[in-house]
């Protein structure tokens, strides 16, 4: 597939990582000649540097003969005039662009052929706030994240002394809960990925990976963890986009104090939000934060644009007693180094974002992509098609089913129930298969999987 990023920042070099490394044509445009060159002296990338929404540059980038246009710069503006002229000039078929403004992204007829020809447009403020809401909803949870629109979920949590899972075969789960099914995705154990069975005994300190319908998800996180109690006390550090949506969707359910250093900006949140207390000043200052009773808060947020002011404001609220720290944090080089030590979970956004954008790049009929434990391993929502005779899967029995090394089903969501994964359960056409990949090099082999042919005897 030729693919054209316009927006070489964090999301775009991460995205061009990504796609470059499945085989694809991809071209970077962005105005930075240095960025460019540090991406094409790691990746089998093109660059054009210039002005991403002018036509002479798209064309430079070959628009004409592009099937996908994905505008990630940081201006929506500049996302918005390069889909128009690469609908009007070159009918690119695909154009994907990140809006973050909600004054755009909330006008329901905006985007369109008819108005401005973006097929789908991506705010990383709304994954985020989405993503940070489903982890406050399950306290202890590393990761979590919704398949078949919320029925189904995969959970991510580090397993402790105490669960009555540790020290035990995976196998035992079932005598522990005869009523609740699920299914181990993956174990991942000093950083290596462990691809369980039903002997593997689940060790203190893994990170465990589990799918189960929503409903059963707390009941199975109590086998591998003493389940947190519910949060109610939050505060927030930096009012910016995130900070902002975040509280407005968390201020009915938690007492939430946002604390935020532009006095203007200070203003405008207090006038915009409800119930929230807004604080002006810096979410470093020790005075503000012992004031404002930090070691009785439940989860501290630092989610500024600015990471090491996140992780110094992160650090100082844990040690005066926070009960959990959740860190927006944008280099990816930060993540691995921070996550598990005082800071309890480090978002990336920019792995948020990848996995909504893959969702709508990878071929074949994927419903979901999700990017798992900071991008070592995806997990994919397929939905099934064809016959037996036209399907490697459809009509198929689980264990019948030829997949590739490194990949495993989790689950099945038909209609409104979620079948968890075992050998004896059948493919049928429209299922939406989600399957968990420790190794990202086997998409094009799940992809093949799935495609519907003539006939296959």
């Amino acid at each position: 597939m030729k693919i054209i990023i316009l927006g070489a920042g964090q999301v775009g070099g991460t995205l061009a990582a990504n796609l470059a490394s499945e085989h694809n044509d991809i071209t970077v445009v962005d105005h930075d000649q240095d960025r460019l060159k540090e991406l094409q002296d790691r990746l089998d990338i093109a660059t054009v540097a210039g002005s991403a929404s002018h036509p002479d540059v798209l064309a430079r980038a070959g628009a004409e003969d592009a099937d996908m246009l994905i505008a990630v710069t940081s201006s929506d503006e500049i996302n918005m005039v390069a889909c128009q002229v690469a609908y009007t000039l070159f009918r690119t078929p695909t154009k994907i662009s990140r809006i973050r403004a909600q004054a755009y992204s909330s006008v329901e007829k905006l985007f369109g052929l008819e108005a401005i020809p973006i097929d789908v447009f991506i705010s990383p403020e709304d994954l985020v706030t989405k993503y940070v809401q489903r982890l406050l909803q399950y306290p202890g949870a590393l990761q979590v994240l919704d398949f078949a629109d919320g029925k189904a979920q995969l959970v991510g949590v580090k397993a402790y002394y105490g669960g009555p899972l540790v020290g035990n075969e995976l196998s035992t789960i079932r005598e522990h809960m005869p009523k609740v099914d699920t299914r181990v995705a993956a174990i991942f154990r000093r950083g290596q990925a462990i691809m369980p069975t039903g002997d593997t005994v689940v060790e203190a300190g893994d990170e465990v990976f589990f799918i189960a319908a929503r409903k059963n998800v707390m009941p199975v996180m109590s086998e591998l963890r003493r389940l947190d109690r519910t949060y109610k006390r939050i505060v927030i550090a930096g009012g910016g986009n995130i900070g902002e949506r975040l509280s407005r969707a968390l201020e009915k359910h938690y007492n939430v104090k946002v604390i935020e250093r532009s006095y203007k900006r200070c203003r405008y949140l207090s006038e915009q939000l409800r119930h929230a207390i807004v604080l002006h000043g810096s979410a470093s200052d020790h005075e503000l934060l012992a004031q404002e009773n930090i070691d009785d808060v439940d989860v501290f947020l630092a989610l500024t644009n600015d990471d090491e002011a996140n992780i110094m404001a992160s650090l100082l609220a844990k040690r005066m007693g926070a009960r959990k720290v959740i860190t927006l944090i944008t280099n990816p080089a930060y993540v691995d180094l921070v996550q598990g030590g005082e800071i309890d979970i480090a978002i990336s956004p920019q792995q948020i974002t990848i996995g909504s954008l893959l969702t709508h790049v990878r071929r074949g009929d994927i419903y979901n992509v999700h990017s798992l434990r900071r991008g070592a391993a995806e997990s994919l929502e397929i939905i099934a098609h064809g016959d037996s005779r036209s399907s490697k899967v459809v009509g198929r029995r689980l264990d019948e089913i030829d997949l590739p090394e490194g990949v495993t089903i989790g689950a099945i969501a038909r209609g409104n129930e979620v079948l968890i994964a075992h050998g004896h359960i059948l493919v049928e056409s429209e299922d939406h298969v989600i399957l968990f990949l420790t190794d990202k090099s086997k998409i094009k082999a799940v992809e093949k999987l799935f495609q519907v042919g003539f006939t296959f005897f």
